[in-house]
């Protein structure tokens, strides 16, 4: 699930699938299993780094809660990191039943004896969801919290579930992430400054929209540590791909400007509408597949904790 407040990733806003099944933003996660597992496939080294970082010092037979598990991902570096280093549980929580079946599919491949992989359906705006999870050695949850209608209550409850010593890790906010030149030829420059800009409003607006919603006007170490734990602390993971890019990150930078063109563009100008289409139009000489200048640098902040 997505990971910054100002750009929720990957990107909603895409026509609903049938059997749909709408979360608290109103998305249609179901339909978005297959972009998900492209965004795995683009930063499966992030992930591998980042699960090695936070299970390096969990006790043996650790106990993992990966919440909002998306298509799997983080779960399978997370499986993965448990595996080679004896052995230990998953537990995979999201409140989409496709996700939830996609991510058991793709831990599948990475974990296997000696680590357990459990699966539960459930939402982290229900105050029960945890009475369905163990007490967990570890909680991550990326970008699953700037989601919910009150965030400062999500941290509360993902932060109940750990067990004494247990850390809370919250992949959520970062920079925006870029991907063309400041001055692509065509249009004005600057065009992602202004998408960052339309992006910032369409968040603001789906917050303001969302039912029951809680602001919440502090930082993610603040939450961790009104919640309870203590040590909270903040380090960046990288996603890069230099250009020229082909395959997957060539695909994932054009459903990005797809989602741009289709989401916010209500809020840029003609201009910049008209630059979206060439850049997204296969017959276009501006087309973004033609251009060798198109590269993939995405920053995320990932915020952790631990309980008393």
């Amino acid at each position: 699930m997505p990971t910054h407040p100002s750009s929720p990733d990957p990107h909603p806003g895409h026509p609903p699938a049938a059997h749909s099944v709408h979360t608290h933003d109103d998305i249609d996660w179901s339909a978005r299993v297959a972009d998900l597992r492209r965004r795995d496939d683009l930063e499966r080294d992030r992930y591998v780094d980042v699960a090695a970082r936070l299970t390096r010092d969990l006790p043996a037979d650790a106990v993992v809660v990966d919440v909002g598990c998306g298509a799997g991902g983080m779960g399978a570096a997370l499986a993965a990191a448990l595996r080679e280093r004896g052995g230990g549980t998953l537990v995979l929580v999201d409140a989409t039943e496709a996700l939830l079946e996609a991510a058991r599919v793709t831990v599948a491949g990475a974990g296997g004896d000696p680590v357990r992989v459990e699966t539960v359906h459930a939402d982290l705006a229900d105050a029960a969801w945890h009475a369905h999870v163990p007490a967990a050695d570890l909680v991550w949850a990326a970008g699953v919290v700037h989601h919910l209608p009150d965030q400062q209550t999500a941290v509360d409850d993902l932060a109940g579930v750990l067990a004494e010593g247990g850390v809370l890790a919250l992949a959520e906010g970062g920079l925006e992430p870029r991907y063309l030149p400041w001055d692509l030829g065509t249009g004005r420059p600057g065009l992602e400054i202004r998408v960052a800009a339309a992006r910032d409003h369409w968040f603001g607006q789906l917050r303001a929209e969302m039912p029951n919603a809680v602001p919440m006007p502090y930082g993610w170490t603040t939450a961790l540590t009104r919640a309870g734990l203590t040590g909270a602390d903040s380090f960046a993971s990288v996603t890069e791909h230099p250009p020229p890019l082909r395959g997957v990150a060539l695909d994932h930078v054009l459903d990005h400007f797809a989602w741009v063109e289709q989401s916010l563009g209500e809020h840029l100008d003609e201009q910049d509408r008209d630059t979206l289409r060439r850049l997204l139009d296969p017959d276009s000489a501006e087309h973004l597949g033609r251009r060798d200048d198109v590269a993939v640098f995405d920053l995320r902040t990932i915020h952790t904790a631990r309980r008393r």
